[in-house]
């Protein structure tokens, strides 16, 4: 049995991969000989139910049985652990415990799995970050600090119990939800304490000199989605130096710290302004944002027996490639009638990723468990785009896999399944392409583990992976599965960075196992750029599936907005959550943006103005096209890999029902009986 590192995270199936010392790995045989009929009727593995922490390492050990309940000889093949992510096996039943939760440690002898259930607890934090208030506070008011508890890994957490405390509580006394209550001029120091840790936040505060408040504007209108800016004044027009309350009187709209209003609901709005006991109102109406959009089919190409996954699109062609050996590509100059020309066939298993560089010239496709164990990249001549052709291939570093590549000029950056890490390869000499830089996150949480010399040597890392990329004006913005969405200089001069020489710029975490659950494979899948937003799109499957199956797959995950306006610090200001799906790739022109929400197939979004909140909410969704068809691989069930505007129209790729040429139709009407105003 020959076994091929790989890490096709889109791309898990218990029945034709298996789990070695960490990776997923897809099984082969050569020189197969007959089998006898194999006499393992069950698998027991001890201990069956176990607890461990984050960073622990338990021995398990299996024994086959036969229909009699008796013992076997027969040795275990391959150890494995689901959520794959969560934990490594190594060839002899070890199991290291990376992430917390319910973890299932499998073991397959002969064709029977047994099982063992893990229960991996939380670690204990770090640190607690205290935010502060921006400005003094008037004696009189009152501001909540937030209290951000941190895994050693950085992760926030929110399950633990913070006891609030002043240092001067005639001052400023703070009570248990973190409301500090200012009453006399002095300084008071704040400390947020829980699970033996404790963070501290100083407070100012000043004598309410205020007499009177007014807000501008005194009254607006805007429409859902809109974040409209509101500032309080004294009664001279002067400008407030101390820390000012903002509220809004009705549900259904939020205002922020800053004076920031954002409405999901339209109606009538009453707007609250407070310093101490001086108080001021202002009004906000607010209209149906009313974008949405019916969707036409232009054209549809679906393919028999293949699963198209990746597409670009350039000129008047579209590159797709698939889930197996080939990259297809299709003439779209007449939109309503694409031609498909011949496919470039290459040993992998998947094809994940397909990219060209901006002149049309050079392409570069990405490959998994191919059957000589190496697996890279492959350039490709595309400068006959409906005949592309081979050029050279790059294996050397990353011979374990390459799930995403991006190309940036005569560089591509792409992510290597075996070590989690990033590599850049110069191809500037395209036939003999170079490394010139490697990077890599670091964290608490991961684990090398060694493979044995049988299964090809070297070693895998558990607990750092990296999925997905796009480079732009000098910055790299990484996807980096648990470790959140990383952004590194790679020749903007923000940090000094090159292509050769990555640096840090700024790393924001989330915490995947609160926003999922235990049980789930989830982290940063997708990321993008656009203005001064930073797109993160999570992927969550269930821990095991089965990719060929007909069934449907259950998937989650939501798209997250960071603020990057200051790269260093970036900050989360707004989601959009599709409730019937889970996000997918991303790409963003002139304020649409256009995604893969698999379940919830292709999506259309205006990202236009400022964002806040949950978009979903808001009306921002000018769009959604149920990407399914009764002749695709699961009949009638869409799972949207991706949208791509281009040229007025959207090409939306299904990995179950091929490519769908779309545009935008006439505007849905408003119903007022499915979005009431408030009255």
């Amino acid at each position: 049995m020959r076994h091929l590192r790989s890490l096709p995270l889109c791309l898990l199936s218990i029945s034709s991969y298996v789990l070695i010392s960490g990776s997923l790995t897809l099984a082969q045989d050569t020189d197969k000989k007959p089998e006898e009929p194999s006499k393992v009727a069950s698998v027991e593995v001890t201990p069956a139910q176990a607890t461990s922490a984050v960073g622990g390492k338990l021995p398990f050990k299996a024994v086959a049985k036969d229909a009699n309940g008796q013992p076997l000889p027969d040795p275990v093949k391959n150890w494995f652990v689901a959520p794959f992510d969560s934990g490594a096996a190594d060839p002899n039943g070890e199991v290291s415990f990376v992430q917390p939760g319910e973890i299932t440690v499998s073991a397959l002898i002969g064709k029977k799995l047994g099982y063992a259930h893990i229960l991996v607890s939380k670690p204990h934090i770090a640190r607690i970050d205290v935010s502060a208030p921006p400005a003094s506070l008037a004696a009189g008011s009152a501001y909540r600090l937030a209290a951000t508890p941190r895994n050693p890994s950085g992760d926030p957490r929110s399950d633990i119990a913070i006891t609030w405390t002043s240092d001067s509580p005639g001052i400023a006394s703070v009570d248990a939800a973190g409301l500090v209550h200012a009453h006399k001029p002095g300084t008071a120091k704040i400390h947020a304490s829980g699970d033996g840790a404790t963070g501290d936040s100083m407070v100012t505060v000043v004598k309410n000199s205020i007499a009177a408040l007014e807000i501008f504007p005194a009254t607006s209108t805007a429409k859902t989605g809109d974040v409209v800016h509101f500032a309080a004044k004294d009664k001279k027009g002067g400008a407030i130096s101390v820390e000012i309350e903002w509220s809004v009187q009705n549900s259904g709209a939020q205002m922020y710290p800053d004076g920031a209003f954002v409405a999901d609901r339209p109606g009538t709005y009453t707007i609250q302004a407070a310093v101490g006991d001086r108080l001021a109102s202002a009004s906000i109406v607010v209209a149906p944002r009313n974008i949405s959009r019916q969707t036409e089919v232009v054209a549809h190409v679906m393919p028999k027996d293949e699963q198209f996954a990746e597409e670009w699109i350039w000129d008047h062609y579209a590159y797709l490639s698939t889930i197996g050996d080939k990259v297809y590509p299709v003439d779209i100059a007449d939109p309503a009638h694409p031609q498909t020309g011949d496919p470039l066939k290459v040993d992998a298993r998947l094809v994940n990723d397909v990219s060209v560089t901006a002149d049309g010239k050079i392409g570069v496709l990405t490959r998994e468990a191919a059957s000589s164990r190496k697996n890279g990249i492959v350039f490709f001549d595309a400068s006959d785009p409906m005949h592309p052709k081979a050029i050279s291939e790059y294996t050397a570093t990353v011979t374990g896999g390459v799930h995403s590549a991006y190309i940036n000029s005569h560089y591509v950056y792409l992510t290597d399944d075996a070590t989690g890490s990033m590599r850049v390869i110069d191809f500037a000499d395209v036939k003999n392409p170079k490394q010139v830089a490697r990077w890599q996150v670091e964290s608490s949480q991961q684990m090398r583990i060694p493979i044995p010399q049988d299964e090809g040597g070297g070693f895998t890392m558990v607990g750092r992976y990296l999925h997905d990329l796009q480079v732009a004006d000098g910055l790299a913005y990484l996807a980096y599965w648990r470790d959140g969405a990383i952004i590194l200089d790679v020749g903007n001069g923000i940090k000094g960075g090159s292509p050769e020489h990555p640096q840090l710029v700024a790393n924001y975490r989330f915490n995947y196992d609160e926003l999922y659950g235990s049980g789930w494979l989830s982290g940063a899948h997708a990321i993008y750029r656009y203005k001064n937003f930073l797109f993160v799109g999570d992927e969550v499957f269930p821990a095991s599936f089965e990719i060929a199956s007909k069934d449907r797959i259950a998937v989650r995950g939501i798209l997250h907005v960071l603020d990057v306006s200051d790269l260093a610090h970036p900050r989360e200001v707004a989601t959009y959550s599709v409730p019937e799906g889970g996000a997918h790739n991303i790409w963003v022109f002139d304020d649409v943006l256009c995604m893969g929400y698999y379940n919830g197939g292709g999506r259309v979004l205006d990202v236009s103005g400022e964002l806040r909140g949950e978009l979903y909410n808001q009306g921002r969704e000018v769009a959604h096209f149920w990407s399914a068809d009764p002749q695709g691989f699961r009949p009638n069930l869409p799972f949207a890999w991706g949208a791509f505007p281009y040229k007025g129209l959207i090409y939306v790729n299904d990995t179950n029902s091929g490519l769908w040429i779309i545009r935008l139709g006439k505007p849905k009407p408003y119903s007022s009986t499915t979005d009431p105003p408030l009255q």
